[in-house]
């Protein structure tokens, strides 16, 4: 309220019921912030026109729990979308440098295993194929081996490279 104002009939009563005001907003949850909630029920009253209210005081107390109601809603809220913020933090992205370098050298350990698991053929031509760039007919070819032979070992790597990586996934 500006200076030389003279307060609503609503802010008047609500100046003579403001004990029990700031108790009954603590007493709903409120807690320290319940003087600091008053005064935003003060703002609101004030922004209201001057028009007549039948019982003032539970017109008070019915917009206190109104307020209240909001304060938790907003509070839930809050919560709701820190929790989504913070399940979304957790991506691999977001891992510290050091953390990231430590897993990416275990799963390189666990899928040269996997590859050494499958047999030093396999495992020449998957790498062969994939990191050195020859074709499937020059693999085959140095290898002195069909070329559907060559395509069934680099299913077998795939195969087991995607269990792998289903396990790495459900980590």
């Amino acid at each position: 309220m500006a200076s030389g104002e003279t307060p609503t009939a609503l802010q008047q009563v609500m100046l003579g019921e403001r004990s029990r005001l700031v108790r009954f907003l603590a007493a709903r949850g409120a807690g320290d912030e319940a003087e600091d909630l008053f005064h935003e029920l003060w703002q609101k009253i004030a922004s209201l026109s001057d028009r007549p209210v039948g019982d003032p005081r539970s017109y008070l107390f019915r917009a206190a729990e109104n307020l209240m109601r909001d304060m938790r809603r907003a509070t839930l809220s809050r919560a709701r979308r820190q929790s989504d913020w913070h399940d979304l933090g957790d991506t691999p992205q977001e891992r510290p440098a050091g953390e990231r370098a430590l897993i990416a050298r275990e799963q390189l350990a666990a899928i040269d295993a996997t590859l050494a698991a499958l047999g030093p053929r396999v495992d020449r031509i998957f790498r062969r194929y994939r990191l050195d760039g020859a074709g499937q007919a020059d693999i085959a070819t140095e290898w002195g081996i069909s070329l559907s032979s060559v395509e069934k070992d680099l299913q077998k790597a795939y195969r087991a490279l995607a269990e792998l990586k289903a396990g790495f996934d459900a980590e």
